[in-house]
């Protein structure tokens, strides 16, 4: 599948596309790139050409501290469909860099297409600034998340959500689902130590909501699983409307 097919599954979980807009999307040449486990896919302050899509796997968006190289923070996750940088087409630089998490595949795009569908594909713009808008959303929520839950409904959360986004654009189905993290970068993004999400992790299989084996998750109880960690999809503006 064409990346292009995820990200207009994106876009049409949330509004309707006319005929026109398909097309344009579909038409737009892209590069095919395959990165490893941990291997860089946009690079930290370099004035990006070109923003790139995930086709396959995910992608963490990471943030060095300053003094500590050794040291990250993840600040958001990107799955199937994601338009990743695309706030890099219009910014000078990025201030992080992107990195694969387990094998990922993506599908980069010039910015010099990004800028003939601004000027002549309106929809399709406000379309793109919406991905972008929720994309900040789901930014905000984990603020919110990390402030107000204990670890096992903070882990809760972030399953609830990334089984929901990779729902929507048809990558995951049946409450099952890849998530290539290590304990290690679970840590990271949830700002616990290893020890913690161990213990996370145990109490919620001991709870009967998950099944989890190596990297492939099965919700067991996605309504005692969303009650634990009080997701509510809204940020995630699922709701078709027209825009």
């Amino acid at each position: 599948m064409a990346i292009t097919e995820y990200f207009i599954r994106f876009l049409q979980r949330r509004d309707t596309l006319a005929d026109a807009d398909i097309q344009r999307l579909r038409a737009i040449p892209t590069e095919h790139v395959i990165f490893g486990p941990g291997e860089v896919i946009i690079p930290l302050d370099r004035q990006v050409q070109r923003s790139c899509m995930m086709l396959r796997g995910m992608s963490a968006r990471s943030h060095q501290l300053v003094g500590r190289p050794d040291d990250r923070v993840i600040t958001a996750l990107h799955v199937p469909g994601d338009f990743v940088d695309l706030h890099g087409f219009v910014l000078a630089g990025l201030e992080h860099s992107v990195v694969s998490v387990g094998p990922t595949e993506v599908e980069f795009i010039n910015h010099t297409e990004l800028t003939e569908i601004t000027e002549t594909h309106p929809h399709l713009t406000r379309l793109m600034w919406m991905s972008t808008l929720i994309d900040a959303a789901i930014h905000r929520q984990w603020l919110v998340a990390a402030a107000s839950l204990r670890s096992s409904a903070h882990l809760a959360h972030l399953l609830c959500e990334i089984y929901t986004r990779l729902n929507a654009v048809g990558a995951a189905d049946s409450m099952r689902f890849t998530l290539p993290l290590l304990q290690r970068e679970l840590a990271d993004i949830l700002g616990y130590s290893p020890i913690h999400i161990n213990r996370a992790v145990r109490d919620l299989r001991d709870r009967g909501l998950i099944r989890w084996q190596g990297t492939e998750i099965e919700i067991l109880d996605w309504n005692g699983l969303a009650r634990l960690a009080r997701f509510d999809p809204t940020y995630l503006d699922l709701e078709r409307t027209q825009r």
